[in-house]
Parts: structure tokens; C-alpha cells; sequence
């Protein structure tokens, strides 16, 4: 059997590539980003082709892992954003948001950045501006396809946010979505101990 041509092999993974996180994209419900395809489909062209200019073909693993840095930048920034915020970095973690934002992410990775802001805001006291951000999250989850496991998350914050707010009716109302949503997950398990405190609470005055 021939020897698969390096610059055929460097296009076979962009194409692997694009098609495992499109899969994974529709597990998750976020659907397949155009953004996402577009970016990866230049950024092989220019790799590729500057590589085959060069008359030296890019080793794949490290092709890869460009692809895969350019393509999930945001997400990546964020992670380590939210990684500052449980260290009380605040300052500099808000910067990081903003600078996720800044670069230009598609539709979906835009929610998760700004849910992920919401939830720092939160943990931080800034009760009101997480409402803001979190109720601005989901009304655009619709347009935008926010995955399952972080739309979760985002009615679990926003049902505390409320909580915290003292507005019991949209608390127990973003809670019980939280819990419908994904039974079972970290954050229906979440928002089923606050309804059980709060039950506890009642029954306790």
C-alpha cells in the first residue's frame, strides 16, 4: 500500500477534524458551526499551501494543534478566566472575558463566554449585572444554539442570582428548568438542594 502524499494526510485532518467537532457540536445541541468550518477550511489553505510552497510539509501534529488553538480561542481564554476567578483574580479574569469576546467567536462559544461572565459576575456579588448577562444568554440560546450542559448551568446561576435577589418566584422557576433540563446532571442535582432548602426554610418559619 502507497504512502499517503503529507499534504493529502495534513488535508485528511483538517477534514477529521472539522467533522469530530461538528459531531460533537450536535451531541452537545450547539449545532455545526458555519464560523467554525469557514475558519478551519482558510486556516488548512493557508497552512497547507504555505507548506507546500515552502516545499516543506508541516508536521501533523503540530498542524493540529493550530487548528485546534485558532479555531477554539475563545474557549480557551476562557477557561482560563474562569480558572483566575476561583483564585480571586477578578480583575484580570474580566479582562480575559472581554478579550474572548474580542475574538470574534462564533454564535455558540459567544453564549458560553458570556454565561461563563454571568456565573463570574455572580460569584463575585455583582448580582445584578449576572441577571443581565444571564438572562441575555438565554434569549439568545434560541438563535444561537446554547449546548444543553451549559444552558443548565446558565438557569442554575441565574435561579441563585435571583435567589440572592429575593425574587423567590423566578428563582424556583429557573431552578426547576435547570433540574428538567438535564436530570441528573451537576446542576440539576444543584438546584434540587436549593429547592430543599428553601422548602426547609418555609417550613421552619
Amino acid at each position: 500500500m502507497p504512502n499517503l502524499d503529507p499534504y493529502s494526510l495534513l488535508l485528511l485532518e483538517a477534514c477529521l477534524f472539522v467533522l469530530a467537532f461538528g459531531a460533537l457540536a450536535y451531541v452537545r445541541r450547539e449545532g455545526l458551526s458555519v464560523q467554525f468550518a469557514l475558519e478551519s477550511i482558510v486556516l488548512t489553505v493557508v497552512l497547507v499551501g504555505g507548506s507546500w510552497l515552502a516545499g516543506r510539509p508541516m508536521n501533523p501534529f503540530l498542524f493540529l494543534i493550530v487548528l485546534y488553538l485558532v479555531t477554539m480561542r475563545a474557549r480557551l481564554v476562557v477557561d482560563v478566566a474562569n480558572m483566575l476567578v476561583r483564585r480571586n483574580r477578578h480583575t484580570f479574569a474580566f479582562r480575559l472575558y472581554d478579550l474572548a469576546l474580542a475574538l470574534r467567536p462564533d454564535a455558540s462559544s459567544r453564549l458560553i463566554v458570556l454565561s461563563n461572565r454571568g456565573a463570574a459576575q455572580l460569584y463575585t456579588g455583582q448580582v445584578e449585572e449576572a441577571i443581565a448577562t444571564l438572562e441575555g444568554v438565554l434569549a439568545a440560546r434560541e438563535k444561537s444554539r446554547l449546548g444543553l450542559k451549559y444552558e443548565a448551568a446558565c438557569r442554575y446561576n441565574l435561579g441563585y442570582a435571583y435567589e440572592q435577589k429575593g425574587d423567590e418566584v423566578q428563582s424556583v422557576a429557573q431552578y426547576n428548568e435547570a433540574i428538567e433540563l438535564l436530570p441528573g446532571s451537576l446542576y440539576a442535582r444543584a438546584a434540587q438542594a436549593a429547592l430543599k432548602r428553601r422548602r426547609k426554610q418555609e417550613s421552619d418559619d
